[in-house]
């Protein structure tokens, strides 16, 4: 017995899959088992009540059927006749008597038992007694009504039971083939699983429920004026998000429906860590299934087909069951081959359940019309919609979730199928398909682990002395990041659902931002204070589509850098957008693989001082922009493929710097035409191949630096000894095998660098060049300092490591600023030194260690 307790729990348990089943197959389900219940019944009643009872035909009857027959009857035309005697002496026999084969039944018994008294005295007895009289014992009627229950009873009054129980059992397979098929089952019980828990996570309701306050007028008065009472948002909200092709964030109202369900909250950003936790695994969660599901369409498939076998099935029941069904009748003719057990040739059987039986094949008739056009209503639903597709545009428009993806194949089959039960759930399902769902639990969770305090741990000075704060990898931006005012500059690198609010209007110090691989979105009001006070800014993207829009539109941005490809597919389009507003532009620094200069570059021409362009290997072939840049000061075309200096730099009247890093330059003969820029001061062709320098260099009378170092150099034309304003020379890691003499001649020459070269001897002309500052001379052939080093008292680096030297002059205690910091040698030839020399070069003096090239 069940006890009250257990048979309510069983009332509570529900199917599994009860949210895949539509109506059409729960209803279906009903139709099979009441088909069951059929056919279980009547085979109980076959099993206990199913009889046939058969009563012998008597000959003359047989011969009265016969005579008005034709002779093709041959069943009853050629059975014998007996007598009137043979006949009334067979109805006087009470039992019948054993015979042989041979021998007529009536025959043998008037010849071998021969009437007496008493039969005739029974015979007497029997013509005054009413009804037939037969002589088969009972025995012999279990006999015949077992064999022609066999023989006369058509076969679909016998079996038809068991052929109900059999197709039912096919059509309960059939609707359920799906869910147990090995290819599909795992997939169904894991979409039923996710399903169920994200429509009773915490997090649907408090996700729908914080992004419909976010937006709100009602609850910004809340947060400022009655932060203490409850909140009541609605569950799902009436307005879109912004469009994705808009460059800022723009904030809209929300609308409230007094008719949908409310939900109260304490705090629009307060989450259960634990409910966050799991939020985030059903994220995880649905982003693989919909990976794995949305490949096939074989779950659909499978459904399609067991509704077709379905109707194929109701159709052939159909067909044959209304064949048979008149074959269920009350009255039998039986004709069994045993005239020489019995005597007798046929048989009037009735068949006792006739009737009932009848009556349930109607039943199950009607049953299986009413499945049969639910199947049909099925083979419709599946093929008047796209069930491959679903789309959540009626989500999207009833939501703020605008991002929600539609799905295709089994996934979106599995969404119909959901909606048939209750649409709330795919609705609520939305929620993990949307990324700003997701971002916003990530948000949320961010909140609570990088806190104020934590972010100030990571506030850093840099190089220049500012405060700088580096995020690296997160899911977004920390709310609090926003409250650090005295910060400088803002590092935000591979978060790429970066969002800055208009909290950042409190960041009265910030100058500098970096997005590095972070197409960082920007609320309206946080646009405008970056627009007037965003000095610089660095971007560093894969496809020129990831740079935000609102980057075009900084009008007081001063340096712009670009670090990524600018071309497209075709790679002869650059997709970089206009920059005309970018008004006050001074630098721009371009790191791509361009193939010419980007035309929208010549928009910020008229006031560009500096530009950039740092090409990565990729050739450089069309340069004819550079003309159009009349203000540039500093030119920079690093890694760019030259072969030759472009003619284009000759027009840059105000040309100040030239750098031509790492290009493939071998001959610098145009040199000649840079007498035209008076202003150029520094030159820079260094790692390039350059084999000489030409002596139109003197032409140059203004230069000041001139780098040629990691080039094949062998010599220095005294040409380069005639530029009197050379304030630098870089000659480093070539060739060169001697200093000339004419070197004394730079008086102004405070920077000199040979380091990787062939040379031996040190002229004594170079210590004429007083204002030397910074000597390097590693990595040579050189075997001894002249002691006329001591002349070189502004020296504060020397360089002497790497050559055959064996030991140090002593005068390079005299050299004043000369530290032991700054003089890189072998330990042991710094020992050396005299002992006071040692103590001179060890005093600190406070000069700060000079910077090399």
């Amino acid at each position: 017995m069940f006890t009250l307790a257990e048979v309510a729990s069983l009332s509570d348990i529900q199917p599994t899959y009860r949210i895949l089943k539509p109506w059409w197959d729960v209803f279906m389900d009903y139709l099979a088992v009441v088909m069951l219940m059929v056919a279980i019944f009547a085979g109980t009643m076959q099993l206990t009540k199913d009889q046939v009872v058969c009563l012998p035909v008597l000959q003359s009857t047989v011969n009265s059927r016969v005579q008005p027959d034709t002779a093709g009857k041959a069943d009853f035309t050629t059975v014998e006749t007996t007598t009137g005697q043979e006949e009334a002496s067979m109805r006087t026999v009470s039992f019948a008597p054993t015979v042989t084969p041979d021998i007529p039944l009536s025959r043998a018994t008037s010849s071998q038992y021969p009437r007496t008294e008493s039969d005739q005295e029974l015979k007497k007895e029997q013509k005054d007694s009413s009804g037939r009289k037969t002589n088969l014992d009972f025995q012999q009627y279990v006999f015949i009504n077992q064999m022609c229950y066999h023989l006369a009873l058509p076969w679909y009054s016998k079996y038809f039971p068991y052929l109900v129980l059999i197709h039912t059992i096919i059509l309960i397979v059939s609707s359920n083939f799906w869910f147990k098929y090995p290819k599909t089952c795992s997939k169904i019980e894991h979409f039923v699983s996710i399903l169920g828990k994200c429509f009773e996570s915490p997090w649907t309701t408090k996700a729908l429920s914080e992004t419909a306050c976010e937006d709100s007028e009602e609850n910004k008065q809340r947060l400022t004026g009655a932060q203490s009472l409850p909140k009541y948002v609605s569950t799902s909200s009436d307005e879109g998000s912004p469009s994705a092709s808009t460059p800022m964030i723009t904030k809209s109202g929300f609308k409230f429906s007094a008719d949908k369900p409310m939900i109260e909250i304490p705090s629009v950003t307060i989450l259960d860590k634990k409910d966050g936790e799991q939020a985030k695994a059903l994220f995880e969660k649905v982003r693989k299934f919909r990976a794995h599901v949305e490949d096939s369409d074989l779950i659909y498939k499978l459904y399609v087909g067991q509704t077709v076998i379905k109707t194929v099935k109701f159709i052939f029941i159909l067909c044959y069951t209304a064949n048979f069904v008149n074959t269920i009748s009350f009255e039998h003719i039986c004709n069994p081959k045993v005239e020489h057990l019995i005597g007798y040739t046929q048989f009037e059987c009735t068949h006792n359940m006739a009737y009932m039986l009848k009556k349930l094949l109607i039943s199950y008739i009607s049953l299986i019309c009413v499945y049969g056009f639910i199947c049909l209503y099925t083979l419709f639903w599946l093929f008047r919609i796209p069930l491959k597709e679903y789309s959540f545009e009626k989500v999207r428009e009833e939501s703020s979730f605008s991002d929600i993806p539609d799905v295709k194949n089994d996934f979106a089959f599995l969404l119909h199928m959901v909606d048939q039960y209750d649409q709330l759930y795919s609705k609520r399902f939305g929620v993990f398909l949307s990324e700003v769902s997701e971002n916003k639990l990530r948000g949320i969770s961010l909140n609570h682990e990088w806190t104020y305090e934590k972010l100030r741990q990571h506030v850093s000075r840099n190089a220049q002395d500012k405060q700088e704060l580096h995020l690296f990898m997160l899911s977004g931006v920390p709310d609090a990041v926003f409250d650090l005012t005295d910060l400088d500059v803002l590092k935000l690198e591979l978060i790429p659902e970066a969002k800055i609010t208009a909290k950042i209007s409190q960041m009265t110090n910030l100058q500098e931002l970096h997005l590095y691989h972070c197409p960082a979105k920007v609320e309206q009001t946080a646009f405008s204070f970056l627009r007037d006070h965003l000095r610089c800014l660095h971007v560093k993207f894969t496809d020129v589509a990831e740079i935000p829009a609102w980057v075009y539109l900084l009008k007081t941005l001063r340096e712009l850098y670009l670090i990524g490809n600018l071309n497209s597919e075709n790679n002869k389009m650059i997709g970089l957008e206009s920059l005309r507003e970018l008004r006050h532009l001074k630098i721009l620094h371009v790191k791509s693989n361009l193939t010419k200069i980007p035309p929208n570059i010549t928009d910020v021409a008229p006031h560009l001082t500096k530009l950039v362009i740092h090409n990565d290997g990729t050739k450089l072939v069309v340069l004819n922009s550079l003309k159009k840049m009349t203000n540039v000061a500093e030119l920079e075309l690093q890694n760019c493929e030259l072969e030759r200096i472009p003619h284009a730099i000759f027009s840059l009247s105000n040309l100040q710097e030239l750098d031509l890093k790492s290009n493939s330059i071998r001959t610098i003969e145009e040199i000649i035409s840079f007498q035209h820029l008076k202003r150029l001061t520094c030159l820079k062709l260094w790692h390039n191949k350059i084999v000489s320098i030409p002596s139109s260099i003197t032409h140059i009378k203004n230069l000041e630096s001139l780098y040629l170092s990691n080039n094949k150099l062998e010599t220095l034309p005294a040409a380069v000894f005639s530029l009197q304003k050379l304030r630098c020379l870089d000659v480093s890691y070539n060739s060169i095998a001697v200093i000339p003499v004419e070197i004394g001649l730079l008086q102004n020459l405070q920077h000199f660098h040979i380091t990787g070269n062939k040379v031996d001897v040190l002229p004594k002309q170079l210590f004429k060049c007083v204002k030397l500052r910074t000597l390097s001379l590693g990595q040579n052939c050189i075997t001894s300092i002249p002691d006329k080093v001591s002349q070189l008292l502004q020296l504060t680096y020397l360089e002497l490591k790497g050559n055959c030297l064996d030991r140090l002059p002593a005068t390079l205690g005299q050299c004043q600023l000369l530290r032991k910091s700054g003089l890189v040698v072998e330990d042991h030839l710094f020992d050396t030194l005299p002992s006071e020399v040692k103590e001179v070069l060890n005093q600190d003096t406070g000069i700060p260690f000079p910077n090399g090239i």
